[in-house]
């Protein structure tokens, strides 16, 4: 993917990994740790720091952070907007969630003998349950706690009415 000079300066910074820990790669800080928290969905220093932190150790691959997967996982986190800090803990959550049921797929597929193949899929049949309960969670948090009502198709005859909005309809009581 080509971008120009100032589009490649807006672009989420990648995290440069050092047996010490961890640095935003970018060639002015502070523009790199405003364009990182904007990814992350969080307003300072000690957050970004946090969730970062626990994104790394959520990337590890064998006994190491890996940079590939710390990349994806920051780019997923980016595209899904989190917009304060519990949105992004949330969104921290489904993003390592996925990446272990991904971990758990791999392990099943290469699953040598039973027990292998049994605890694969029981962790993965776990994941799995978690995800959409997290995007359930997420969708309640970002709609004040109120379910998402998505109506597909209304058709009103002529001279028919719609009503749009909460109805209550007593049981029972005839008029």
């Amino acid at each position: 993917m080509a971008a120009t000079g100032q589009t490649k300066a807006a672009e989420t910074p990648r995290i440069k990994l050092m047996s010490n820990g961890f640095a935003i790669d970018h060639p002015d800080p502070e523009l790199g740790e405003r364009l990182m928290s904007d990814a992350l969905g969080v307003s300072d220093r000690d957050a970004m720091d946090g969730i970062l932190r626990q994104l790394v150790r959520a990337s590890v691959n064998g006994q190491k952070p890996d940079a590939v997967n710390l990349a994806f996982m920051i780019s997923m986190v980016k595209s899904i907007k989190p917009r304060d800090s519990v949105e992004a803990m949330l969104v921290a959550q489904m993003v390592s969630v996925h990446v272990m049921a991904m971990r758990c797929v791999h392990n099943l597929a290469n699953a040598d003998d039973v027990a292998r193949q049994d605890s694969a899929a029981r962790a993965l049949g776990r994941l799995a349950r978690t995800f959409p309960a997290q995007m359930e969670a997420l969708n309640r948090y970002r709609n004040n706690g109120e379910p998402a009502i998505t109506v597909q198709n209304v058709s009103v005859g002529d001279g028919g009415k719609a009503i749009v909005g909460n109805v209550t309809q007593h049981v029972g009581h005839d008029r």
